[in-house]
């Protein structure tokens, strides 16, 4: 199958091409794309260097699949050429996941939307997949009537940059250009993305608008507070839901952990949490401190945690593609 991987230089391209390696899919021919300044540099793929093209190059090489991770705007501009030169393109920025004409997919909960006709796929934000890994399989059981998520997110959802600005206070170095309005070292931003007219950030609105589309139910209500912390890979998430049904915790668990994807790590006993220096380098969506919310009925209160890169971007774009090519959809 011939890829191509647009933005291949950038941290989660770079990942999407370790994901695509990993995972064995069938490359037959690979075409990274980067802007303008990369075209003629090297990226590695299994151990060879292949040549960064164009954007033209790329799309008159009729790649099957693309796959984006370039920015919203780059995604506007290009992501219709692909698609009108029979190319699927499924991409990570947040340029279409809220066009009514177009999917929003995590393959565990909703795979099955996907036809030939869908030429633009849209992968979710990364704090929205890792949240409806869990939401999507507790909705099915116990019906989803409002749930609270606080956001405790790492610098690698920012991008490279803010990982050097982490780094160099760490090491007490003034000369790094600043990503964010605050030193993040020994701090926590309430901050992740711009602000809107009416105060919520737009990482805040994705996570209140993209689970509702995904699960395909718009019946339950949905409020966000998304925190930059100083750590370096890893999601993590605090998640308050009520239910229109009562739960047993026993089931919940067993119903997280026959989830795929899922891994329930839940013996407090023992210290066992998902952590975000647990989480990364895996593809796995991690959930413990299982426990009712005592302070009203048919609530629960949970943890969730995994790797932004992968699961939350790189990962979920290429498990799209094996299911695409899985069943003959491309």
């Amino acid at each position: 199958m011939k890829v191509a991987v647009v933005g291949s230089t950038g941290m989660v391209g770079q990942v999407m091409l370790k994901v695509l390696e990993e995972r064995n899919f069938p490359v037959t021919e690979l075409i990274p794309v980067a802007s303008e300044r990369s075209v003629g540099k090297k990226v590695k793929y299994k151990q060879e260097e292949f040549t960064i093209v164009s954007m033209k190059d790329a799309i008159a090489a009729k790649p099957d699949i693309a796959i984006f991770s370039a920015g919203g705007d780059t995604s506007l501009e290009f992501a219709p050429l692909f698609a009108e030169a029979g190319t699927t393109v499924i991409d990570n920025s947040s340029a279409w996941r809220m066009d009514p004409t177009k999917k929003l997919v995590v393959p565990e909960i909703n795979a099955n939307v996907l036809t030939k006709e869908d030429k633009i796929i849209a992968n979710p934000n990364c704090s929205t997949i890792q949240l409806v890994m869990v939401l999507g399989p507790l909705n099915k059981k116990y019906d989803l009537k409002r749930v609270v998520v606080s956001t405790y997110q790492s610098v690698t959802g920012t991008g490279k940059d803010a990982v050097d600005q982490l780094n160099a206070e760490i090491n007490g170095d003034d000369s790094v250009a600043k990503v964010y309005p605050y030193q993040i070292f020994k701090n926590a931003l309430p901050h992740c993305d711009a602000f809107s007219d009416d105060d919520y950030t737009k990482e805040e609105i994705k996570l209140m608008k993209e689970p509702k589309k995904i699960l395909g139910d718009d019946t339950f209500n949905l409020t966000a507070t998304a925190v930059r912390v100083p750590v370096q890979g890893g999601h993590s998430e605090s998640v308050n839901i009520e239910f229109e049904n009562e739960f047993d915790l026993d089931e919940v668990r067993k119903i997280l952990s026959e989830t795929p994807g899922v891994v329930v790590m839940d013996n407090v006993k023992n210290n066992e949490y998902p952590m975000p220096l647990y989480s990364e380098g895996k593809d796995d969506v991690f959930v413990g401190r299982i426990r009712r919310d005592l302070s009203q009925p048919k609530t629960l209160n949970l943890w969730i945690v995994a790797d932004n890169l992968r699961k939350g971007a790189a990962t979920n774009a290429v498990q799209i593609a094996e299911y695409l090519a899985a069943n003959n959809l491309v």
